[in-house]
């Protein structure tokens, strides 16, 4: 079952976001359907904003107008959806669920895959991808949440710090 849930937009009126997520997330529960839908979201960001020498935190809506279903598409998960009030069809052709993409999912931050890595700060590693295949170097910095790694390599006689993503650096064995 869990093969099936994809993330679907739906499209709601401006502003109803919000209520458009809760009354889906009722509706759910009320009628037993928790089997059929796994996640709503409504992304955000906090910014911060400089209005007349005042700074405040605010957060923000990433996409107007959409809400973010992560469901199995069956004719009732769909009834349910496009009968909530605030809701007016879900994005694609001719009001056909079109689902995202692993790709989309993964640059939208919808959901956050998780990397496991077997190195550490001060190991060395061997890049297995990119420009620098196959060069060696020593870990500086690991950052998980932006899946990045900082690596010294020697190139040309010198030590140059190289950014790359997790996955793209193996330990040393």
């Amino acid at each position: 079952m869990s093969e099936d849930l994809r993330w679907y937009v739906v499209h709601t009126y401006s502003g109803y976001e919000n209520k458009v997520a809760s009354n889906l997330q009722t509706t759910v529960e009320n009628r037993g359907l928790q089997h059929l839908f796994a996640d709503i979201k409504v992304p955000t960001e906090k910014v911060t904003e400089i209005t007349e020498d005042k700074t405040k935190e605010v957060e923000r809506k990433i996409f107007p107008g959409y809400v973010l279903v992560k469901m199995v598409l069956t004719d009732e998960s769909w009834y349910v959806v496009r009968n909530i009030r605030g809701c007016t069809g879900f994005v694609g052709p001719s009001s056909k669920p079109v689902p995202l993409t692993d790709s989309e999912v993964e640059k939208m931050g919808i959901e956050v895959k998780s990397i496991e890595i077997s190195y550490n700060v001060g190991d060395s590693v061997r890049i297995i991808d990119g420009p620098l295949e196959d060069f060696v170097g020593i870990v500086e910095e690991i950052d998980k949440e932006k899946n990045s790694v900082r690596v010294t390599v020697s190139m040309f006689g010198r030590e140059t710090p190289v950014e790359l993503e997790l996955n793209q650096a193996e330990p040393i064995e």
